[in-house]
């Protein structure tokens, strides 16, 4: 199947190519080896959290990995994060939400179909009331992928933080529906929240040099394994989680 131009008017063929579509996993895993090897991101994690995550990779179950979102340079640092971690052993199976600006020019959308990427139309570019429907549909594939036992990685906040790089900004509603629609598809979603940390910054807008992202903090929190059963209920447990992630980041950068 031919990948479809990513446009909103051409929503119902993107997300029909993407229900379906998978990377090449060799070439994700050395793609990922190389982001490993470039950044250098300080790993750490909760008590007990490292033999949580392992067991919860070999179990098989789908993980929903929350990160705070900081900069541009976040997809990398990740990425290497992944590579460097108890994560590896998922590399090539993880679904990651991507603005629909990504999947504009062509070797940029290579890149990002390479890494497991699924368009976002997002309300702040296109409008609320039109990207409604491709919302929906967006829910409905990542829901379908976790009850295949694949993983999702999302960044919750939607948008670079720019206002306090030590506070998760709200969090929509949207990780909840994922999450809802998935248990409904008889899937059991873990939440696993990744803090992210830069340094200190005296300007949160402007981004990270290069030897603040090559030294980018992550901290692994517990996962959570019972959700709430609504999305709205989810969604808040998200943000507290992810704040409490983001916490040890910043500690222990």
């Amino acid at each position: 199947m031919e990948p479809p131009e990513v446009i909103l008017e051409n929503s119902d063929a993107v997300y029909d190519f993407y229900l379906h579509h998978q990377q090449n996993r060799l070439k994700a895993k050395a793609s990922y080896a190389l982001l490993g090897r470039r950044y250098h991101p300080r790993i750490s994690y909760a008590p007990h959290a490292r033999d949580q995550v392992r067991a919860l990779v070999r179990s098989g179950r789908p993980l929903l990995i929350a990160i705070n979102h900081l900069s541009q340079n976040d997809p990398y640092t990740v990425a290497a994060a992944a590579w460097r971690s108890a994560l590896r052993p998922i590399i090539g199976r993880v679904r990651v939400l991507a603005k629909d600006e990504l999947f504009l020019e062509a070797e940029q959308r290579r890149k990002v179909d390479m890494m497991g990427g699924i368009p976002v139309f997002r309300g702040k570019d296109h409008g609320l009331r039109a990207v409604n429907a491709a919302g929906q549909q967006m829910m409905d594939i990542c829901a379908q992928r976790l009850a295949r036992g694949e993983h999702l990685a999302i960044f919750p906040e939607g948008t670079c933080n720019e206002v306090d790089p030590a506070q998760v900004q709200a969090v929509g509603s949207g990780v909840g529906h994922i999450a809802f629609r998935a248990h409904k598809l008889g899937a059991q979603p873990v939440l696993l929240s990744l803090g992210l940390s830069y340094g200190p910054r005296v300007d949160p807008a402007v981004e990270p040099t290069k030897e603040e992202a090559k030294s980018a903090s992550f901290y692994f929190g517990n996962p959570i394994f019972e959700l709430p059963a609504k999305p709205a209920e989810i969604a808040r447990l998200v943000r507290t989680d992810l704040q409490q992630a983001l916490d040890g980041a910043v500690a222990n950068y």
